[in-house]
């Protein structure tokens, strides 16, 4: 178990680790060491919609579909050379295959859209096949018209940026951007990505270098997930789960009524495909930016944020809790948490999932035998009044103090459910011989 860094696009600097000095007292614990950095280079997407005309939406979607037919001719390929002779293909042949495909009669409107993005979906196939090698993703599926993400990637060589204005490649008017906010000063975007979401929605998103300036914080925060309060700090402040899908329920399930009445291939069934699709952005759109803002106001305040390891995969197979859990977006927040650490300098310390963080006392470290989820006060033995989620984070910060201060790898070792102990509280038994227990 140890530090979490996130995946910022670039080559960025090792992220600082702070921590507790071996020879700090118990009443410093709660105080990491920082190390002070006035600022931090990163690769930052800054994604706006903007409004094509109709000439520039047909172009682009020409581009798409040109995009996702490559895409899964290279894959065919790829998948047949190794299947029938156990070759390997990589990006430089499949670069020349398309080059070969342009030639042809029935391919050769591959010529009328920008042959960046098409080279950049076989970069793509490169990378996921890349992955896949390594174990870390399954073997690349095909695209999909319908279901896959409408998408093109333009490098600087494919679009010209002057003044604040983009014009793509292949396009003699610029992009009508709303400009949300404002770029950095002085800075040009490095890569281009237009996209089309389910509802129609245009967006773009420019890839640039921007600078993180690095602010003070102290401290350190447990932080337990949960449905009734979406966190719990380990300062026993409880923050509200807005739910966002629960409050547009009602419209989207008369809406999926009235998608599933109407025929298929019709247009009626289009538009109302579109209500649908609209309605889910919103939910989503909600549920982003309050997640956004969360994290953002939980790395700037602290130094140190400790989380649990959750099988969200897992739980979701719960069908009684499956669409709260999904509305709560759990692995979407550590996400956002992991690459805002490492933009700000913090440390993201992620305890085990089997750490018994809810069963655990905070006060005298005994382990309750069980906690059903209709459990939410609970007393120990010892005399102490726990609040469910306030105790879980307290255990989970307490973790993570183990970990930065001695390495401890928070997980429970065998046995630990029969001895009542959690790997934070135990000791060497070779310090504790001949001493009785009471």
């Amino acid at each position: 178990m140890g530090f979490l860094r996130s995946r910022t696009g670039t080559a960025d600097p090792p992220p600082r680790r702070t921590g507790i000095h071996p020879n700090a007292s118990a009443k410093t614990a709660d105080r990491p060491v920082r190390i002070l950095v006035v600022s931090r280079a990163v690769k930052r997407a800054f994604k706006y919609r903007f409004y094509p005309t109709d000439v520039q939406a047909a172009q682009l979607s020409r581009t798409f579909g040109c995009v996702r037919l490559v895409y899964n001719m290279a894959l065919q390929a790829r998948t047949e050379a190794w299947t029938r002779r156990q070759e390997r293909i990589d990006y430089n042949a499949t670069s020349a295959m398309l080059t070969g495909w342009k030639k042809t009669a029935e391919l050769a409107f591959l010529n009328e859209v920008s042959c960046v993005p098409l080279q950049q979906a076989l970069r793509h196939l490169q990378a996921a096949y890349t992955n896949f090698w390594a174990r870390r993703a399954k073997h690349p599926m095909f695209k999909s018209k319908r279901r896959s993400r409408r998408a093109a990637e333009y490098t600087a060589s494919a679009f010209r940026w002057r003044d604040g204005t983009l014009t793509l490649a292949k396009m003699t008017e610029p992009l009508s951007i709303v400009w949300s906010r404002p770029l950095p000063d002085g800075v040009s975007p490095s890569t281009v990505t237009v996209s089309q979401d389910a509802a129609g929605r245009w967006f773009v998103s420019l890839l640039c270098d921007d600078v993180i300036t690095q602010t003070p914080a102290t401290g350190m925060v447990g932080i337990d997930a949960g449905l009734d309060s979406l966190l719990t700090l380990s300062t026993g402040e409880k923050i509200t789960n807005p739910r966002h899908e629960r409050a547009d329920r009602q419209r989207l399930a008369r809406a999926q009524r009235d998608l599933a009445r109407k025929q298929k291939g019709s247009a009626n069934r289009a538009k109302a495909r579109l209500k649908v699709a609209r309605i889910q952005g919103r939910i989503a759109d909600r549920r982003r930016d309050h997640l956004h803002k969360l994290t953002t106001r939980l790395v700037r305040e602290t130094q140190a944020i400790v989380i649990e390891d959750l099988a969200v995969a897992n739980m979701v197979k719960n069908h009684r809790l499956a669409r709260a859990i999904s509305d709560a977006a759990w692995r979407q927040f550590r996400t956002m948490l992991e690459y805002k650490a490492a933009w700000y300098g913090r440390d993201l310390i992620v305890v085990d999932r089997w750490f018994p963080s809810t069963r655990l006392c905070s006060a005298c470290g005994a382990l309750a035998e069980r906690m059903p989820l209709g459990v939410r006060e609970w007393t120990c033995p010892c005399g102490a009044v726990h609040d469910r989620d306030v105790n879980a984070a307290r255990n989970i910060l307490a973790a993570g103090l183990a970990v930065t201060a001695c390495g401890d790898d928070v997980r429970p070792q065998r046995g630990t459910s029969r001895t009542g102990q959690s790997s934070a509280k135990q000791e060497d038994p070779r310090a504790t011989k001949g001493i009785p227990v009471l």
